[in-house]
């Protein structure tokens, strides 16, 4: 690791210059796979990400959080599950889909991948909206 928070890949030395990762990339990484589990409804975001959202550009690293440490590279998730699925099974799928993208795609080992639960998304909300505006 160098100053800024940035790693440095150190595997395979070919001479030919050195490999930097910001940060930002692993959370783009790690947000990504974590979405791709069937069971996750969403990432959690802040008001900010959901304007953004909105005026049309995806935000892949929102709902989750990379520590730089000296014991490894740590990454927090926060989702939300969908309702009616098995939380730990899930969260262990989760955990290991970021921990695979991350090894396939920069070479790092992860030293934790802690999800955490922030809701749950119940089918039923979409539809009610929907029922309600048509009953005006």
């Amino acid at each position: 690791m160098s100053e800024n928070n940035i790693l440095e890949m150190s595997q395979g030395t070919t001479g030919l210059g050195k490999v930097e990762i910001a940060p930002e990339v692993i959370e783009v990484i790690a947000g990504i796979a974590a979405t791709e589990v069937e069971g996750v409804s969403q990432m959690r975001g802040n008001f900010a990400t959901g304007v953004v959202e909105r005026l049309g550009k995806k935000n892949h690293g929102k709902g989750v959080k990379v520590e730089l440490t000296e014991d490894g590279i740590k990454v927090d998730v926060y989702c939300f599950m969908k309702f009616g699925v098995s939380i730990p099974t899930i969260a262990n799928k989760v955990q290991d889909n970021i921990r695979q993208a991350l090894l396939n795609m920069t070479a790092l080992e992860v030293e934790e991948v802690n999800v955490h639960i922030v809701g749950i998304q119940f089918e039923n909300q979409k539809q009610e909206v929907v029922e309600t505006e048509q009953e005006m």
